[in-house]
């Protein structure tokens, strides 16, 4: 709690409406891993999306150190890179799409500037906040089923996992602002409105997703560079990008190369005042709120005013009431039962306290400085302790973890170093991977599926103890 105040003192804690997984059977928010095919890992109940209010922390901020202090870790370079792909940086650039007939305009990001000329439609996410208005009468219907079909997918099933990109027209079209031309507007679940702008342009010709998205929907397609067409070579060569080839259909700037290209026609929508360079990230920020019982409770005040009052030092920790019902109800957090204990109004200070919780990795994020200085009840932990001990010289755990905890430790100790509390910038100097044993069905092994255990007394008595060692 104490950690967390200190990270809303420096701006990286806000609340913000976002999409989540919600589980309406556990009545709680649940991480995209916990969520496999639509349903809740415990209890295999089922999942939606539904946007809510949310604590949450602004990890991009960290994503560039993120990446360059990587190359310092005597990891597992597949554990690295699976890092690097997480993070998902790209450099291009932000283009604003009109939505024509209306005064709207959305933005979607690219790398390629220089096939603007071939995006023939681009698709929106689901919760696009413009889906609802753009949509025609005649749409209607089919935005709105296809809407309900996507509630219950986790981002992993809509993005990685998705093998069909389905979607439907909106009825609304967009502008291409390169070249002033209509182009159909869809929606489809493999577009996130939590990551980037929540909206992309397509371009059939040179993206084999793409191009299959036209096939399917009858769009138009446009190839606009030389020998390296998607329809022409889908199987047989993978280069759709035509790096070194020359544009063709792209008005003024048929002829230049891929790369000029990149250049010129950037510069021409930044001059037009329709594009902004920047840097992406595939990254997302971490939801650090969850609507149950246990956790951490968020230690701040909602004032009569509408401000936010985080509690003193002498107050922490702010210890979970004991409650008669553990349950939430109507998406609310259990803590909402707890109606004395909300109630604040001390020291001048009236209001309701926050009964959203922490999840589970505010404590395992910066656990291994805890076990240094574990009843040090003035401090997390000894300064000189941490000098003496950090970072963890071996950590053995499995690679399940490349970009859960792993990466979730990274963050937070780096905030730390970065406020002068830890004393270096990462956390575990070297990192080696365990087998895991899968029991029935190929399920891993331990307390979370007590089910699929399988007693080592058994593989003995019928294969012997060497076998057993040697698996």
């Amino acid at each position: 709690q104490w950690i967390f105040t200190k990270l809303y003192d420096q701006g990286l804690a806000y609340i913000d409406e976002i999409p989540v997984n919600w589980c309406p059977e556990l009545k709680a928010v649940l991480a995209n891993e916990e969520v496999i095919d639509g349903k809740s890992e415990r209890g295999g109940y089922p999942v939606i999306r539904k946007p809510m209010r949310q604590w949450v922390l602004k990890i991009t901020e960290y994503a560039e150190r993120l990446l360059a202090d990587l190359d310092d870790l005597d990891w597992p370079e597949a554990t690295k890179q699976m890092q690097r792909n997480w993070i998902g940086k790209s450099i291009g650039a932000n283009v604003d799409f009109k939505i024509d007939g209306t005064n709207k305009v959305f933005t979607v990001f690219t790398t390629r500037c220089d096939t603007l000329f071939g995006a023939t439609y681009c698709v929106m996410a689901p919760e696009h906040p413009y889906v609802e208005e753009i949509t025609t009468d005649a749409q209607k219907a089919d935005v709105e089923a296809y809407k309900e079909s996507c509630a219950s997918k986790s981002d992993l099933e809509r993005t990685e996992l998705n093998k069909d990109k389905t979607g439907v027209f909106t009825g609304a079209y967009a502008i291409n602002p390169v070249n002033g031309k209509k182009v159909p507007l869809f929606i489809g679940d493999f577009v996130l409105a939590s990551y980037g702008t929540g909206a992309v342009m397509a371009v059939p010709s040179h993206d084999q997703r793409d191009f299959e998205y036209a096939i399917a929907h009858n769009i138009d397609m446009i190839q606009v560079i030389e020998g390296a067409d998607v329809s022409e070579h889908a199987f047989e060569k993978q280069d759709y990008l035509g790096k070194g080839c020359k544009l063709i259909n792209s008005e003024e700037f048929t002829g230049l190369t891929v790369e000029e290209a990149k250049v010129a026609i950037t510069k021409k929508l930044v001059d037009m005042g329709v594009a902004k360079e920047t840097v992406n990230y595939h990254f997302r920020e971490w939801i650090f709120a969850r609507q149950r019982y246990w956790g951490e409770p968020v230690p701040c005040v909602y004032k009569e005013d509408g401000e936010i009052y985080f509690l003193p030092d002498e107050e922490l920790p702010l210890i979970l009431p004991p409650l008669d019902d553990y349950k939430g109800k109507n998406g609310k957090a259990p803590l909402e039962n707890a109606v004395e204990w909300k109630q604040y109004d001390k020291n001048g200070i009236k209001g309701v306290r926050e009964t959203a919780t922490m999840p589970g990795s505010a404590g395992s994020s910066w656990y291994y400085m805890r076990y240094i200085d574990p009843d040090n009840d003035k401090e997390f932990a000894n300064q000189e302790l941490l000098k003496h001990w950090m970072p963890v010289d071996l950590y053995v755990g499995g690679p399940e973890h490349a970009v859960g905890h792993l990466m979730y430790s990274r963050i937070w100790n780096r905030f730390l170093y970065d406020q002068g509390l830890s004393p270096v910038k990462e956390p575990f100097k070297r990192l080696v991977h365990q087998g895991m044993i899968l029991g029935e069905n190929g399920i891993k092994m331990g307390k979370r599926f007590p089910e699929f255990v399988v007693n080592p007394s058994d593989i003995v008595e019928e294969y012997g103890a060497d076998t057993l060692r040697l698996y």
